[in-house]
């Protein structure tokens, strides 16, 4: 499960922001919910051949 938490800043034109932060809204998610969950997606269909982690494809942890 992901357990620390770094910044990450982006400059987006302020329109958008305020669209963005709006559609959000409506959905009940904050901005960093949905650039984590697109950012997640990101990573799962671009990853190649890399070896990801169960947590990030959403698959429950091996018991141990």
């Amino acid at each position: 499960m992901e357990n620390r938490t770094a910044r990450l800043t982006i400059l987006i034109d302020p329109r958008k922001k305020q669209i963005f932060e709006e559609i959000c809204a409506a959905a009940d998610l904050t901005p960093s919910q949905v650039v984590r969950k697109l950012i997640r997606q990101y990573i799962i269909d671009n990853a190649g051949d890399r070896e990801l982690p169960d947590w990030l494809r959403g698959r429950p942890a091996p018991e141990r």
